[in-house]
């Protein structure tokens, strides 16, 4: 890119905001992207903490508003105001337990989760951070005032899973140390830390429980907010909660008639059931998935659907033992300035070896073949994978490290969608998981307007993902939970629909020209910034979005 060649006054502003409050303020994001400068830190989130933050983001708010427009200025400016509104207004500091424990169960996982250096390094940097975590705690008790029930609910339910962690899984990381000294430091600082999380609970439990009267919706104002500084998208909430309607329906009309034309004598969910039983064994299914991403890969090259920058596969592994309750199946992928632990990684979690039969094969309907297509395609190819090794390409320090949800799951989500309209399989059971898939983003979208404006109670959300999206009960519970604190959680649908849109325009001013191969590596050369800005350098315009 060539935004910011010779402009010295900007490209130090833009240095400076990065260098003196993004990876200070934030050293857990530091280590993520391969800054290890700040890994022995850990975010100050005292109430003094949150005034310096907001005093600091109101600085470079001032000077970063004095620039003359630009793609990456609007960027940096548009994160520094979704944060203020999030500290000043939205106030989760106050308002959610889990910022504090899953905060700091997160920060010890990115030391963990990458091999960036020697154990014993990484080990004397996670010590320093534990030694930091009960300080947060105490803080949360301080700042915590009238949180949602649900949110106090939700903080206790994955307290004894993060306790848990810290016992077992943080310990097993780092298993292969001999030096005797480290390691005694290592479990002082580690048992007070299951400690302080037990108090934490109880805290909870028998004190801030019965004081959580608050009301976790944002309300309309604070939610059009939150989608035009973190997504850029201004539409007015009305017209958007029409588009996610009008794209459910659409859906579900194709969902009905593909599962007609599998079995018409069985309803669309009990085709589904026959569709969860599809799946291979456990022990092949680290090697099913790699199969299916070499076969993703080919056929992406062979039909020009994109350039794929790198020949090199992810390496298929199982999730290792300390990400195994927080995760499926993910895409590990190293952070943009990550020199030494570069290699990308798929991981894929099991069943346990002690599980019963009933368990294994509960667990491993979420693996059948549909959701192994369609995960594939997500994390790997083209999505999120692809996504990343062109991103090594971009050459701009805020593309590299600022984007939008919208794009980055936006894409992934319209790629399970492409691949299938491109021909990576005729079998209409895999284009009804596809659409499973569609319809549970679209109840997000609904649901997360809905609730947060006061037009859904939690009870009609879970009601709504059950119904209308074609989930189970825990899959619908689940998704409404989250949904109370991620209210804006409809970015998949709504970064899929205006990539959609993007195509479309961007076909029509190439006419005989246009080419598919060309759209997505256009696209994919931007970064990962809100559509509107791709838009701009792709289209040369302010055009509509959706």
């Amino acid at each position: 890119m060539t935004l910011l060649a010779g402009a010295g006054s900007a490209q130090t502003l833009y240095d400076r905001f990065f260098d003196e409050y993004y990876f200070p303020f934030n050293p857990t994001s530091a280590t993520s992207a391969g800054i290890h400068k700040y890994d022995n830190k850990l975010e100050d989130y005292s109430k003094a903490g949150v005034t310096a933050r907001v005093a600091a983001l109101k600085k470079f708010e001032d000077q970063f508003q004095k620039m003359p427009a630009s793609a990456d200025r609007d960027l940096v400016l548009n994160t520094i105001r979704a944060s203020l509104l999030d500290l000043e207004v939205i106030r989760n500091w106050e308002r959610n337990p889990d910022v504090y424990s899953s905060g700091i169960s997160g920060s010890a996982f990115t030391i963990m989760s990458r091999t960036f250096a020697p154990q014993e390094v990484r080990l004397a940097a996670l010590i320093e951070r534990e030694r930091q975590m009960p300080q947060v705690l105490a803080e949360a008790r301080v700042n915590l005032k009238n949180p949602p029930k649900i949110y106090t609910e939700i903080a206790i339910q994955q307290l004894p899973g993060i306790a848990a962690f810290f016992e077992h899984d943080v310990p097993l990381a780092f298993k292969d140390v001999t030096e005797k000294k480290l390691l005694v430091r290592f479990q002082q600082m580690n048992g007070a830390v299951i400690a302080a999380l037990k108090d934490y609970e109880q805290f909870l439990k028998t004190d801030m429980l019965a004081k959580s009267n608050g009301d976790f919706r944002v309300g309309a104002e604070n939610y059009a907010k939150k989608l035009a500084y973190e997504e850029m998208v201004d539409i007015p909430l009305d017209r958007l909660l029409q588009i996610g309607y009008d794209d459910l329906h659409k859906n579900q009309q194709q969902l009905k008639a593909v599962a007609a034309k599998i079995d018409p004598k069985k309803t669309p969910r009990q085709v589904l059931d026959d569709l969860e039983k599809d799946h291979p064994a456990p022990d092949k299914l680290l090697q099913t998935f790699r199969d299916e991403c070499v076969r993703l890969r080919d056929f992406i090259t062979a039909k020009r659907i994109a350039t794929i920058p790198s020949p090199v596969l992810p390496i298929l592994e199982e999730t290792p033992p300390f990400a195994r309750a927080l995760t499926f199946a993910s895409m590990d992928t190293p952070g943009p300035y990550e020199t030494v632990a570069k290699e990308a990684f798929f991981n894929v979690t099991l069943p346990e070896k002690d599980w019963k039969p009933e368990r294994v094969e509960d667990f491993m309907r979420g693996f059948n073949r549909g959701t192994i297509l369609s995960t594939a395609i997500h994390e790997a190819y083209p999505g999120h994978y692809v996504q990343f090794l062109w991103m090594q390409h971009v050459d701009d320090r805020v593309r590299k490290l600022l984007g939008a949800s919208s794009n980055a799951e936006g894409w992934a989500h319209y790629c399970e969608q492409m691949m299938l309209d491109e021909g990576v399989s005729t079998d209409p059971k895999m284009r009804l998981g596809q659409l499973q898939d569609a319809l549970l983003r679209d109840a997000r979208y609904v649901v997360g307007i809905e609730m947060h404006t006061g037009k859904r109670t939690m009870e009609q959300g879970v009601e709504f993902f059950e119904k209308e999206g074609f989930q189970t009960h825990e899959v619908a519970d689940r998704e409404t939970k989250r949904g109370t604190s991620d209210p804006t959680y409809l970015y998949y649908t709504l970064g899929k629909l205006q990539i959609l849109k993007l195509r479309e325009d961007y076909r029509k001013m190439k006419g005989a020209q246009f080419s598919l191969a060309q759209f997505h590596d256009e696209f994919m050369k931007q970064g990962f910034p809100p559509i509107k800005i791709v838009r701009r350098a792709m289209l040369g315009n302010d055009s509509p979005t959706l």
